[in-house]
């Protein structure tokens, strides 16, 4: 597949070599002046419109829009993409989600070394550590596993079997008095905190990979407002039932979840991690979460930014107030990366972290 953008550059790059080859024929600076006043003014679009991480004109038709609009806008960008298998998902996670070490990078367990391929899920599991298996981080009962939300890289994750098990389909959330708790706490299952907005049991992710499930969720409801299930019906993500969702296309998401994934969001920053493997799921998929490519733009979408116009091409900087990281949390005595992610200190590569409001380095 040729990209549009890619053909207009061709056609610049011709006749900017056409333009050079007519210099020697012109007879003063007044008709030079006026040849590249003329390239200029025509093409651009072609020279500066492009979108972040060489997406080039991709979420173009999403350009001027704004709140409930932009959303459906974006929907209709993401939501074409190469179905999957679900036996295809084994050999994707070996391109989406293997550490640095070769390790498959489980979200749900801070301790697991699992190789990728070797310890796949057997139809047993009998404690964390065992094996991992394919995880709709959307629980697939939600939107009563129809296709193509069953397979969508995008919310597929390996995740240890046994945690994967415990948590069921149950929503995400924050609790103060888990009932289940991974090795070292690292996820956790029980009833939800008072003040969340939501009394019932939930399953509450580690601090470093919030922000990655806040996305993702992002993700599904917009790619889903508008969809054809595998029969050729039309559907929406309406249609689906938890108590996460609003059971509407905007804002989709009940208030407390919208009001709790904002905050993990923000807190928890676009990640080196979800770049790359945003990445990888479109080489497979050949499509892209926004929220990973725009960070803070669900603010556009849900949050105190709804009056602000997206501009694909020319989206504010997150330091602009759509995302803050509050800098004097870190003087907590946790371990988070120069960008502001809380990191899991058990597993830490080679770089430079803050502790304490000071740098360190990890050789």
């Amino acid at each position: 597949m040729i990209r549009k953008d890619s053909i207009g550059m061709q056609v610049f790059s011709r006749i900017i070599r056409e333009g050079c080859r007519c210099v020697e024929k012109l007879n003063s600076v007044w008709q030079l002046t006026m040849l590249v006043l003329s390239v200029g003014l025509c093409f651009p679009t072609m020279m500066w419109a492009q979108g972040p991480h060489d997406t080039g004109t991709y979420y173009e038709h999403a350009n001027g829009k704004r709140g409930a609009a932009l959303k459906t806008a974006l929907g209709e960008i993401i939501q074409p993409h190469v179905q999957r298998s679900y036996k295809d998902l084994w050999e994707d996670f070996k391109t989406t989600d293997v550490r640095p070490d070769g390790k498959i990078w489980d979200m749900y367990s801070g301790v697991t070394n699992y190789i990728p391929g070797e310890d796949q899920n057997n139809g047993t599991a009998k404690k964390e550590g065992d094996n991992y298996n394919r995880e709709h981080s959307m629980p697939n009962s939600w939107f009563n596993k129809e296709y193509p939300m069953y397979t969508d890289l995008h919310h597929m994750y390996p995740t240890d079997s046994w945690i994967n098990n415990k948590r069921g389909n149950e929503p995400f959330g924050e609790t103060d008095a888990p009932t289940y708790s991974s090795e070292g706490g690292f996820s956790k299952l029980g009833p939800a905190r008072d003040g969340l907005g939501y009394e019932g049991t939930v399953f509450e992710p580690a601090d470093e990979y919030k922000g990655d499930f806040a996305r993702t969720y992002f993700y599904m409801v917009t790619s889903y407002e508008s969809y054809v299930d595998a029969d050729g019906n039309h559907k929406s993500v309406s249609s689906w039932n938890s108590t996460m969702l609003a059971r509407n296309v905007y804002p989709a998401l009940s208030d407390w979840a919208v009001e709790m994934l904002l905050r993990w969001s923000a807190e928890d920053p676009v990640s080196e991690k979800e770049l790359n493997r945003n990445e990888a799921v479109w080489g497979i998929q050949q499509n892209r979460n926004p929220f990973i490519d725009y960070p803070g733009v669900e603010q556009l979408v849900w949050g105190s930014k709804k009056d602000v116009a997206f501009s694909y091409d020319h989206y504010d900087d997150p330091d602009d107030g759509i995302v803050q990281i509050e800098m004097h949390r870190q003087a907590d005595g946790r371990i988070y990366s120069v960008s502001g992610q809380r990191l899991n200190s058990r597993r830490l590569p080679r770089g430079v972290y803050i502790r304490n409001g000071k740098k360190f380095v990890v050789n």
